[in-house]
């Protein structure tokens, strides 16, 4: 049984959103309406269009050979960016929040099946990238 609570008011479902829309539907509308994460919402959102494609170098370098990106559903590749983002830029953030936090996220967009490849990928880039900067 999946967890439900409003989607609106979880700032990991509005980031999702909002990446989504930017990528893979052009959308230009990006007003952040009231919320009390709205800088935090709005931080991750603009970070990672910012940094896309150091992003997908840093997947790539991390997820190896067997990993490619452009083969996932959307939706995995825009969470999977989020949450990227996250590792690189928000260190005081620990590794396990960020990865819980996406994988309630993905609850919303997901099957449980990819739910649970997405936290072995999650997992992997997390402790790849963090034990770098170590």
């Amino acid at each position: 049984m999946k967890t439900h609570y409003n989607s609106k008011n979880n700032p990991r479902v509005i980031i999702i959103q909002k990446l989504y829309g930017k990528f893979y539907n052009d959308d230009a509308n990006f007003d952040f309406p009231k919320h009390r994460f709205k800088k935090f919402i709005k931080d991750i959102v603009l970070g990672t269009i910012e940094r896309n494609d150091l992003i997908l170098e840093e997947l790539n370098n991390k997820l190896g050979d067997e990993f490619v990106f452009g083969k996932l559903d959307k939706v995995f590749q825009t969470i999977l960016k989020a949450a990227t983002y996250e590792f690189m830029y928000k260190p005081n953030l620990s590794i396990n929040i960020i990865i819980k936090e996406y994988l309630n996220t993905s609850n919303f967009f997901l099957e449980d099946s990819q739910t649970k490849y997405l936290n072995a990928l999650l997992d992997n880039v997390g402790k790849k990238l963090r034990s770098h900067d170590a």
